[in-house]
């Protein structure tokens, strides 16, 4: 029982940027700034984005949940440390772009949570290699994410 607790808790701290991010995604004025701009052609429909953050959520706090529960001689202060430091740049980043439209601004904070995440997957490469594993599709959509944003950036 206390296994699936810790499964659930991990769980739910992954989703807390999704929770603040839903504060500031595309809707009413925001959504009528984002239409407006001009945007690459790999752009994937709104609905792409509705599917994929919430499994790579999902994939992160599988993750946490395999660090909380690994019995490592390592400590887990590094690992959880980055791990809060990606979900406040994470949130960040929503806030930035779709709150105050501030692209540029989003760019950085993108870049730094890209830096944070390869940061984190070396931490948690050291205690569980199936952790480290479970980050890579997250690393992957930043990357497309990087892309997005420096292309609306730049085209705009």
């Amino acid at each position: 029982m206390k296994k699936f607790l810790l499964f659930v808790l991990a769980i739910v701290i992954s989703f807390l940027p999704a929770v603040i991010g839903m504060l500031f995604s595309p809707d009413g004025a925001s959504d009528l700034w984002y239409n407006a701009l001009n945007k690459p052609f790999l752009t994937p429909d709104g609905w792409v984005f509705a599917v994929v953050w919430p499994i790579l959520y999902f994939i992160l706090g599988i993750a946490l949940y395999l660090i909380i529960v690994d019995k490592t001689r390592y400590s887990k202060t590094k690992c959880y440390a980055l791990f809060a430091g990606h979900m406040v740049l994470n949130a960040l980043w929503s806030y930035l772009f779709f709150g105050v439209n501030l692209i540029g601004a989003a760019l950085i904070v993108l870049m730094a949570l890209i830096g944070i995440i390869i940061w984190m997957m070396r931490a948690f490469a050291q205690i569980s290699k199936p952790a480290y594993y479970l980050i890579w599709p997250y690393i992957i959509w930043l990357v497309f994410a990087l892309y997005l944003n420096g292309s609306v950036l730049f085209l705009n």
